[in-house]
């Protein structure tokens, strides 16, 4: 199996090379970045903005580039999300049309309100009821990668953790040592539930649909529902860094989110403001998701919440982060 994998450097995307390479499949990896950060058996620098003109022949696409940060520029997001999905597809169309796997986002499914049970089959959004930019733009690519003539699968993981992220965990306990990381209380004082998915069992699923040969849209996590703080919590104290000690109401978080959001755009060049409302969202709206469909397709998820929760802690001592 030769697979063409789209941002191989990235966090998700280095955990998909590894876990291919380990099944002994060549990976071709390509990146902005002038060499690999990832291990892959060939490596092409290329920013996926711009035309793909790779001269190679392969079994498999997977598209894992995007620009996944929570607060950029709509035109950054336009490029790396939609654009580069464009560029991709008309590539694999240009030699041989193999399978295209693209990574998305369990986001474009979400609202500002409580969510349980999602399913495939749940409703999306319109783009302009999406949650922000990101979300929005990864639907762009789930609808372009819809109309490819080849085999197509798009894969949805919600919320994922583990070594290596440089988007998630980073920003939570940056903010929570500066003390900036309020806990939000919602107004009826309800639990926040959440699904989480560890970064190995999205690449282990991403092989799997390859080496499957799935199609059509599966969402991903690892099916175990957890309460927001109190996984938080466990995962600051092991980490040494202290609770949120501030109480915020989410209406008050929200307007305060807007206003940021509005300063960073209008005369900050849209700069990552401290708080954004889909930040805000993510910890004050339960997001659950029913996927029966996933493990009839791929199976059990490698590993359990509690096991890739140590897992990460140990990477982050190790690593002397926290």
């Amino acid at each position: 199996m030769r697979m063409l994998l789209t941002g191989s450097n990235g966090f998700v995307g280095g955990h998909i090379a590894a876990a291919a390479r380990r099944r002994g499949w060549t990976v071709l990896g390509l990146g902005r970045q002038p060499a690999p950060a990832t291990a892959v058996d060939q490596y092409v620098r290329h920013d996926l903005g711009e035309p793909l003109t790779l001269n190679e022949a392969v079994d498999v696409v997977v598209h894992c580039a995007a620009l996944a940060s929570p607060w950029a520029p709509p035109e950054a997001y336009q490029r790396a999300n939609v654009d580069a999905t464009r560029n991709v597809l008309d590539w694999a169309e240009g030699h041989g049309t193999p399978p295209v796997h693209f990574v998305s986002s369990s986001s474009v499914f979400y609202t500002a309100a409580d969510q349980l049970n999602l399913t495939e089959q749940s409703p999306i959004p319109a783009p302009a009821d999406q949650l922000n930019a990101y979300s929005r733009t990864k639907l762009a690519g789930e609808r372009l990668v819809g109309r490819y003539p080849g085999a197509w699968s798009v894969l949805r993981p919600r919320a994922v953790f583990g070594p290596g992220d440089t988007v998630l965990l980073p920003r939570v306990v940056a903010a929570a040592r500066a003390g900036r990381l309020p806990h939000f209380v919602r107004r009826d004082r309800a639990p926040v539930l959440v699904d989480l998915t560890h970064v190995e069992v999205v690449a282990g699923y991403v092989c799997e649909a390859v080496a499957r040969g799935v199609t059509g849209p599966v969402n991903l996590t690892n099916g175990e529902p957890v309460q927001l703080y109190p996984f938080l919590f466990s995962l600051l104290d092991d980490l040494g860094v202290p609770r949120p000690r501030r109480h915020v109401s989410v209406g008050m978080a929200m307007a305060l989110a807007r206003a940021s959001e509005m300063v960073s755009a209008r005369l900050m060049n849209y700069a990552e403001p401290p708080i954004t409302t889909f930040g805000v969202a993510m910890f004050a709206y339960s997001k659950t998701f029913d996927i029966t469909h996933c493990r009839a397709l791929l199976g059990e998820p490698a590993m359990s919440i509690e096991a890739g929760r140590r897992d990460l802690v140990a990477w982050w001592r190790s690593n002397g982060v926290g």
